[in-house]
C-alpha cells in the first residue's frame, strides 16, 4: 500500500512516500520551505501559494525518485503545525495571510477580553476560564491562541473580516483546496478551545461562541482525523502530478499524529519531541487540565484518547539560531578559528551531527554556562510573552563550544521542567521516546537522558515521526483496522540510552540555576520588552 504524507512543519515541508505492509517504510522524501514573515505588531504570517508551490514540486518530485506510479497511491493526508489562522471565502481560497501560531497580533484582544474581572487566574477573567474548563478542559491564557488572530482581523480589516466564509486551520486548508470540501478535524477544533469535548456534546459549543463573540456562521462542519474527506479534485491532481480521485482523509495537526508514529499508544506512554517547536506529551484514555502550568490534554487521532500535552515554543529552532549567529559567518564554519574543510563535509552528514560532536568536547554543564531557550516568548510551565532567551554565566574562559553545547542542555532542561510540571497531574512513564530532528543526535540523546533521569529510547526515520503516525492512519483507515494496535505493531526502538549517574550532581546544580532565571529576570524582560 503507497500512501503519501505531507507533513508541514514551522518553516518546511517534507512530503514523504510509504509503503506498508509487514512493516511501515519511507521510500523517499523530498523537502520544499516557505517564508514566515514576523512583524513589530507580534505578527508571524506564511504565504498559501508558496505552501502549494512547496507542496507541487515536492510531490512531483517523490516520483522522480521512485518507481512508483502516481495512479498507485492509495491515500494521502497532511499533518501540519497547529493553531493557524486560516480564514477562506466559499470557494476555500484565503482572504488573506494566514497567521502562524506564533502570531500575537492579538495581544490587546486578549487583555481586553481575558484581562477583565475581579477574580483572576494566571491573569485570566476566573469567570471565563471556569466556563471553557466545564466544556473542554481548556481555555485560552495566551495572546497567541487562534480566537485573537480571528478578532484582531475582525477588529482591525473590517473588510477583510466581511469575506470569511470558514475559519480555518492550515491542515484543513489544504484539505479544501485537494478536495472542495471545507471541514475541520475535530482536533484543529479543540485548538480554538471553542470545541466541546464532553461525551455527547463534541462539536462547537454555542456558548462559547457567543462568549468570545465568534461568528458560529463562521465555524465549519467537523469531522475525525480518520473519516474519509473526499477525492482529490481534478484541477488539485494536475497541480500535483496524482490522479484524479486519489482519497484524501482528515489528517490534521502534528501533536495529533506524533505519538502514534512514536509508538507511544498505550495510555502512560510519554515522549519528547524537538524539532522547530518542542514538547512533552503523555497518551492519556481520560482528558485533565493544569490551568496554571497551561497544560492540557488535546484530542488524538483517536475518539475517547488525549494527549497531554506541554510545549516549549523554540526548541530547535535555538540550535538554529546558534548554527547561524555563532558556528557560521561569511568564510565558513569556525568553531576553532580555521576553515573546516572537504575533510569534515565528507566525514559529517549535516551541520548538526558535526556541531554535534564538538559539544560532546565540552563537559557536561557547559563548563558553568546556562541557556534560557525562550527565544518568542514561552507558554509552558510559565506564560510569558516578553521571556527571551540568554547565556548566563559567561567567564573569559569561556568559549564557543561551551555556548553551543549550554544551548542544548537549556532545552534538556525546560523539557525536563514540563515533564516534572506533567508530573503534578498525571504519572509520565520511566521510559520515554524521544522523537523530531533532535533525536539524530546521540549527544543530545545522552544529554537528555542524563538531564531527565528517564531512560530514552528512539525509533527509526524520527524526523518522519509525524508523517509516520499520519500514514499509519491512513493505513488503519483503508485497512479497516484499529490504529493504536497497528502502531504497536510496526514501529520498533533502535537506540536505548541510559543515564550516566556520573553526572548527576552538575546536572542538577545546573537544573535549579536555570529554574530560577525566569523568576530573577521576568520584571527585566517586561521593561526591554513589553
Amino acid at each position: 500500500m503507497y500512501v503519501i504524507i505531507y507533513d508541514f512543519g514551522t518553516s518546511s515541508l517534507k512530503t514523504c512516500l510509504f509503503d506498508i505492509d509487514q512493516e511501515i517504510r519511507l521510500l523517499t522524501s523530498s523537502t520544499g520551505s516557505y517564508g514566515l514573515y514576523f512583524s513589530d505588531d507580534g505578527g508571524a504570517e506564511q504565504d498559501t501559494e508558496e505552501w502549494w508551490a512547496a507542496l507541487c514540486s515536492t510531490t512531483h518530485d517523490l516520483f522522480a525518485k521512485s518507481d512508483v506510479k502516481p495512479e498507485q497511491i492509495e491515500g494521502l493526508a497532511f499533518c501540519a503545525q497547529m493553531q493557524g489562522t486560516v480564514l477562506v471565502d466559499k470557494d476555500a481560497n484565503a482572504v488573506r495571510r494566514p497567521m502562524n501560531y506564533l502570531d500575537q497580533k492579538g495581544f490587546k484582544e486578549y487583555k481586553e477580553c481575558m484581562g477583565r474581572g475581579i477574580i483572576k487566574v494566571s491573569g485570566c477573567s476566573l469567570y471565563k476560564l471556569a466556563r471553557n474548563l466545564i466544556v473542554n478542559y481548556a481555555g485560552s491564557t495566551s495572546a497567541k491562541d487562534p480566537v485573537w488572530k480571528y478578532k484582531w482581523v475582525e477588529n482591525n480589516e473590517p473588510e477583510v473580516y466581511k469575506k470569511i466564509y470558514k475559519w480555518l486551520d492550515i491542515s484543513d486548508y489544504l484539505v479544501a483546496r485537494c478536495t472542495g470540501r471545507i471541514i475541520r478535524t475535530a482536533d484543529t477544533a479543540f485548538a480554538t478551545f471553542l470545541y466541546d469535548t464532553r461525551k455527547g456534546r463534541e462539536g462547537w459549543n454555542k456558548g462559547l461562541l457567543k462568549m468570545y463573540k465568534v461568528n458560529p456562521e463562521h465555524m465549519p462542519e467537523i469531522i475525525d482525523s480518520t473519516d474519509l474527506v473526499g477525492g482529490l479534485t481534478q484541477k488539485a491532481a494536475n497541480d500535483l502530478g496524482l490522479v484524479e480521485g486519489i482519497p484524501v482523509f482528515g489528517g490534521g495537526g502534528d501533536t495529533t499524529f506524533v505519538n502514534i508514529g512514536a509508538g507511544c499508544t498505550r495510555p502512560g506512554d510519554t515522549h519528547i519531541y524537538v524539532g522547530t517547536s518542542g514538547w512533552v506529551s503523555t497518551y492519556l484514555d481520560y482528558q485533565t487540565v493544569d490551568i496554571n502550568a497551561m497544560i492540557t490534554g488535546v484530542l488524538s487521532a483517536k475518539h475517547g484518547y488525549f494527549n497531554y500535552y506541554a510545549e516549549l515554543e523554540t526548541a530547535g529552532k535555538c540550535f538554529e539560531w546558534v548554527m547561524d549567529h555563532l558556528a557560521l559567518d561569511e568564510v565558513g564554519i569556525y568553531l576553532e578559528q580555521k576553515n573546516v574543510t572537504d575533510d569534515v563535509e565528507s566525514k559529517y552528514t549535516s551541520l548538526y551531527d558535526y556541531l554535534s560532536d564538538e559539544v560532546s568536547k565540552v563537559p557536561p554543564g557547559a563548563n558553568g554556562v546556562i541557556f534560557t531557550p525562550w527565544m518568542h516568548g514561552n507558554r509552558c510551565p510559565f506564560e510569558d510573552s516578553n521571556a527571551a532567551g540568554m547565556f548566563f554565566n559567561i567567564k573569559i574562559e569561556n568559549g564557543k563550544r561551551d555556548m553551543i553545547r549550554a544551548v542544548l542542555e537549556g532545552i534538556c532542561y525546560h523539557l525536563r521542567w514540563l515533564l516534572e510540571a506533567q508530573e503534578t497531574k498525571v504519572k509520565t512513564s520511566e521510559t520515554i521516546r524521544f522523537v523530531g530532528g533532535g533525536a539524530l543526535s546521540s549527544v543530545t540523546c545522552q544529554m537528555l537522558a542524563d538531564i531527565t533521569g528517564r531512560t530514552i529510547e528512539t525509533v527509526n526515520n524520527t524526523q518522519e515521526v509525524g508523517a509516520i503516525g499520519t500514514a499509519l492512519v491512513v493505513a488503519a483507515g483503508i485497512k479497516g483496522v484499529d490504529v493504536l494496535q497497528l502502531a504497536q505493531q510496526l514501529v520498533k526502538t533502535n537506540h536505548i540510552y541510559i543515564p550516566n549517574p556520573g553526572n548527576k550532581d552538575i546536572y542538577e546544580r545546573n537544573y535549579k540555576v536555570f529554574k530560577k532565571l525566569y523568576k530573577t529576570n521576568a520584571s527585566n524582560f517586561r521593561q526591554l520588552n513589553q
